[in-house]
């Protein structure tokens, strides 16, 4: 998904799907490192692109708390 599309998605949401959003790229990260740990990652560019989109998310939650 590109960044701009992510970012049309975030905004449409409310604060609690948001924090779910939160909870699933963490759990995604998570995975992708352990499966880069144990050699199985295939596109360790992924894991860059989720931290991305984690910062997103968390922006877009202290900006809706504002």
């Amino acid at each position: 998904m590109k960044s701009k599309d992510l970012l049309k998605d975030l905004d449409k949401m409310n604060a609690d799907q948001l924090k779910e959003e939160l909870t699933s790229a963490k759990k995604e990260l998570f995975n992708l490192r352990f499966q880069n740990a144990t050699n199985q990652l295939q596109n360790t560019a992924r894991i860059t692109q989720v931290r991305r989109n984690i910062a997103r998310i968390q922006t877009m939650i202290r900006a809706k708390a504002e």
